[in-house]
Parts: C-alpha cells; structure tokens; sequence
C-alpha cells in the first residue's frame, strides 16, 4: 500500500512575465521534489506550481477529490498566503511545508533579483505558518536545502513513510475471533472507538467461522503447510505428529478466514470447554498465527485489539512487531525479559525458531505445538496501544537494546531487552502511562517515525526515557 500524498509548489504569478525563465527553473525544482516523495513509498498526486487564488482552489479540490493522506507545500519562492490556505483547507490533510533552498548560499556578488527570488523559500515561510495557525491547519515546517542535505531529506522520508503507515491503519480490518481474556481489563476494547478514531474496521468473527475452513482443509493443502513449517522452523523432537498435524489443518484454515474476510490482523482468544472443537481449535492456532503475523498480517493472542494495531504499524514500517509482555527483571544484569506465549514475528528472530510441544498451555486450556524464539541483537522499540480515562486512544513506546544471551526454554517468545534506565525505574515511568500489559516488539529504533504516525492519526505518543 502507498500513501496518496498531495504536492504543489507556490509562486507567485506577478513574477512571471518580470523574470523569463523563472517560472521553468521552479518546476523543475519541484520535479526534484516529487521524485524523491515517489522513491518514498508515495504515490503523488502533484497540483503543480501554484500562483494565484483561483489556482489555489484548484488545487484544493484536487486533493479532496484525489483523498490524498498528507500534502507537501514546496515554497518555490515568494508567495502570498491567500493562495496557499485555500489548497489545504477543503482535504482537513495534514501538511509539511518545505522550506528547501536550491543553493547552498548566495553569491552575494553577482546574484541579481531572479537569482534571491529563486532561492527566497524561507521569505513566505514565517506567513504562511501564521495563516495556517489561524485557520487550526496542522502543519509542520522542514527547513534545509533541495540538494544533499540528508537531515532535511531524512525528515521528509520519514512524513511520507509515516502516511503510508496512517493510510494502512485507517484502511484496516481487523478480525476480532472469539472474546478477550476474562479480566484482562486492560485490553477490552470498544470497537466503535477503533472505527471513530483510527478509521480501523473491525470484523467481529465466531470460531463457527475458522471451524468450517479447517473441516474443509486438503490433504494436499495440510501436506504443504507440513512442509512450510519443516522449512521455516526447527522442531523439536517433543512435537507429536499429531499435534503438528492439526496445527497445520488449523494453518490452513486460518488461511482461508483470512482470506474470506479480507483481513489485514487477527486478534483471538476462546476459552473452550472439556476438551471440545473450540479448545481445540484454540490450542491449534499459534502455528498459523505466526505465519500468518511473518506474512504481514498480525495475530494478537489473548483478544487484545489494541496490541494487533500496534504490531500492524510496528510491520507497516518494517520493523516487524511481535506480541509480548513483560516476564522478569534481571536486576544482576540490568535488562528486563519480553516475551509471550502464542504467534510471534518470526521474521525478527535472531536464529531459526523452534516448534515445541507443550503438554499444558499456562492459563489455558489445551495443549499442543508453542513458539520459541529470541528478537534479533541490536536496537528494538517496544510499542503499546491504550486507552485513557476520557477514552481517547494514547501510545506509549521506548526505545532500547536487544542483548544476547540465554533464554527461557518454555516454548513461548522471550528476548533480553535493555532500555536506558534500571529494571526497576524503566517499569516504573512505563507503567505509569498506563500502557496494556501487552506492547508490539520490533526491531530499530521506530520512535521519530511513530511520532509522525501519531501526529497524522492525531493521537499521542509518549515516550519512556
């Protein structure tokens, strides 16, 4: 998925018949622009050079038509004001106004009028902020320079890359299999504040649903999930067959309710009774869960609606987001243990993950095949979605280190994570946020670009530091 993002250069139409060749000169600057934006991930929808009012209700009506999810104003040069507010006030789309100079300094010598005309971006800049400041228009201003400057160039990739990331959430549909973990209050959600203030679809599923596709499952389709996970895992040799072999049945199944409904997450929980068809097919869904979330499409285990949003925007900006909570604090070694039971993203595993088989799921009925594996060594973000008490959503999230080092061999997901601060004090400021006790785990350091992310769903983000 790209992001529509919405760019115009402004001018001004009095300067034209003044200085010949001016005009040509600043829209070959912003083609510069918008090659850039397109090697961002973005698809552009360009209102071209505007200079003049009428213009600007053009190209103000193009990009409402057109649904664009964030709009570059490239200053050109000098503009009046009037004819830049009316191209951004119809969409209600963020905006990024740049502020990039094509020379790095004047020749203060030589340089004639065109010359400081065509490099005059930051005039305008300073009136344009105060119209937009009147008129509650959400913007932000990048200054620097057209060419090599990484910093200015850097701030702008991450914007567009944070749209594309916006436009996947406000696209989403997100199944919703079963219920939430009783008492888990943390996490129950009200779907209809997903819809109002993500634009997220939540489609609320039965496991009657996943139940049908796994009857219908082939032999010929089982056969070849079989051989996926013998390819992607190492399974352990505690795996009975036949465990491995409903998992794989319950894989394909969850494969077609996947594809029924049009999913792009998963978030599931049943409690199931007595050994019956839902605890069963509860306690078969880690495998095809996992490779379900490696495909991009994330499973949450326990029904927690908010973390599946927070791995989704964790894999939209490639950084995987793998589903966890906290385990233990090493207070000898200063690192805190993350993991989880269930699916996890194992496109982020620093080795092959391993398939076990555990005779008892804790907290869970059931038993069969679990996940083991440990997050890549470097820099991660941990990432978690909440609710506050007026009901407005909020993010939290931290950066920090993956160390090496052993792990638990208990089947479930576990990595020693470091975060600048002592286990004590880091779980202390994080908890205080009010975060859900489960968070998305990715690797990089992803804050600067989920703070875009934020700004453009207009939600919080808090970091923990």
């Amino acid at each position: 998925m790209s992001a529509r993002i919405g760019v115009f250069g402004i001018g001004l139409a009095a300067y034209w018949p003044q200085f010949p060749g001016m005009k040509e000169r600043l829209e070959g600057y912003q083609r510069v622009v918008e090659d850039r934006v397109r090697g961002f991930g973005g698809e552009v929808v360009s209102a071209g050079l505007v200079d003049t009012p009428e213009g600007a209700r053009a190209a103000g009506q193009l990009f409402m038509r057109e649904d664009v999810d964030l709009i570059l104003c490239y200053v050109a040069t000098y503009a009046t004001s009037s004819q830049v507010l009316p191209v951004v006030q119809k969409s209600q789309a963020p905006v990024l106004v740049l502020n990039l100079q094509p020379s790095a300094a004047l020749d203060y010598e030589t340089a004639d009028t065109a010359e400081w005309l065509a490099n005059c971006s930051v005039c305008c800049v300073p009136e344009i902020a105060n119209a937009f400041a009147h008129a509650r228009i959400d913007f932000q201003v990048v200054s620097g320079q057209l060419h090599e400057d990484a910093a200015a160039w850097g701030e702008i990739e991450d914007w567009c890359r944070a749209a594309v990331v916006a436009r996947a959430v406000r696209q989403s549909r997100i199944g919703f299999l079963g219920h939430t973990y009783p008492g888990m209050l943390d996490m129950y959600s009200d779907f209809t504040t997903m819809h109002a203030q993500l634009g997220a679809h939540i489609e609320v599923l039965e496991m009657d649903d996943l139940a049908k596709r796994v009857a219908a499952a082939g032999a010929d389709e089982i056969g070849a999930k079989l051989a996926t996970a013998r390819e992607v895992f190492a399974i352990d040799a505690d795996v009975p067959a036949s465990d491995l072999d409903w998992a794989a049945r319950v894989a394909v199944g969850l494969d077609r309710l996947v594809a029924d409904f049009a999913l792009d997450g998963l978030t599931y929980y049943y409690r199931g009774l007595d050994g019956n068809e839902f605890e069963r097919l509860g306690a078969g869904l880690i495998l095809g869960n996992t490779l379900l979330t490696a495909r991009g499409i994330p499973a949450s285990g326990e029904g927690d609606l908010k973390t599946c949003l927070a791995m989704l925007m964790m894999d939209r900006f490639g950084a995987g987001g793998s589903y966890t909570e906290f385990y233990a604090m090493d207070f000898r070694d200063g690192f805190v243990l993350m993991g989880h039971d269930g699916p996890g993203h194992i496109a982020i595993s620093d080795a092959r993950p391993v398939l076990r088989g555990l005779g008892l799921y804790h907290g869970k009925r059931g038993a069969g095949v679990s996940v083991e594996f440990k997050v890549k060594t470097g820099p991660v973000t941990i990432l978690s979605l909440t609710q506050t008490a007026d009901g407005r959503l909020k993010l939290v999230g931290a950066e920090g280190e993956s160390l090496p080092g052993p792990i638990l061999r208990i089947g479930n997901t576990n990595s020693r994570l470091r975060f600048g601060l002592g286990p004590a004090e880091f779980i202390n400021r994080w908890s205080m946020e009010g975060p859900t006790h489960h968070c998305a785990l990715g690797v990089g350091h992803n804050l600067a670009r989920i703070g875009k992310l934020a700004s453009l769903l207009k939600i919080p983000l808090v970091e923990v530091k």
